[in-house]
């Protein structure tokens, strides 16, 4: 019986798998072949003519919108972990008032929607003066990054040792070193996929650099691969091949960090 049950298991895992990565498969598919065959009916599984035409043709001028990407969900990246694991280890480890109100509003601002946040952000951001910069998208990435990282982190630290702390204390460590030398090393994993996810929701949002950037100079990847759908017409091998250079940085960052993945999920689910 239990036989059976880890077949029927790996089974159902094996065709979760196939729906996830069939889109995958046939966005690069579609990127070998030409604009013939991609309408051909039947539909080709594998292209009959491979060509990459539409690589090097996508190649010439996408180094400036890697680059926006890049510098966009790099900066998000260490102001999420900056802001982020500070404010779940001080939720975790000190008895602060209202931190029940506190961890709701986390909870709160990860569930709103984007679309949601866009008239609010859009006027204080022009207040500031900082609409059609990177800061706009950076900063409005970060509202959803950085709540989403306290509340991963915070069980992770509710199950740190105290007496890791203790220790250094005695050793002439003050709360911010000791923090920063014993807390922040062994929690290496939790902060990798922290870093992680929050690169990625940076990397595919559409919605935010949409709306505060206006310069085409100063676009991301995402808003290149919208912008590419046309009124009248779409080439679209053209667009799956960019659609599939915009991947290789999402896939490479995961073949990186896959060994902390499921620890770094994990940690904080078992108390000791």
């Amino acid at each position: 019986m239990s036989q059976n049950k880890d077949k029927f298991l790996n089974l159902f895992g094996i065709i979760i798998i196939g729906i996830y990565l069939f889109p995958v498969y046939w966005m690069f598919n579609t990127s070998l072949k030409t604009n013939n065959e991609i309408f051909a009916n039947p539909p080709t599984f594998f292209p009959h003519v491979v060509t990459i035409l539409s690589y090097i043709e996508q190649s010439k001028g996408i180094l400036l919108y890697f680059f926006n990407s890049m510098y966009t969900s790099i900066f998000t990246t260490l102001l999420t972990l900056i802001l982020a694991v500070p404010a779940a280890y001080g939720i975790a480890k000190y008895r602060i008032k209202g931190r029940g109100i506190i961890l709701l509003s986390f909870l709160v601002a990860q569930m709103l929607p984007g679309a949601v946040l866009l008239t609010p952000l859009f006027i204080s951001f022009k207040s500031a003066g900082i609409l059609n910069t990177q800061y706009a998208p950076i900063l409005a990435n970060a509202t959803a990054t950085i709540p989403f990282s306290i509340i991963m982190l915070r069980p992770y630290f509710l199950n740190v040792p105290s007496e890791l702390e203790e220790s250094a204390r005695i050793d002439g460590c003050n709360n911010i070193m000791s923090f920063l030398r014993i807390v922040v090393p062994i929690s290496y994993p939790v902060l990798i996929i922290c870093g992680a996810l929050s690169f990625l929701m940076s990397w595919g949002n559409l919605i935010f650099p949409l709306t505060f950037l206006t310069d085409e100079n100063k676009w991301p990847m995402t808003v290149t691969i919208y912008r590419a759908i046309g009124q009248y017409g779409t080439q679209w091998n053209d667009l799956m091949a960019f659609a599939t250079i915009v991947t290789l940085p999402v896939i490479i960052m995961f073949m990186f960090a896959q060994k902390y993945l499921i620890s770094g999920l994990t940690a904080g689910a078992l108390k000791e």
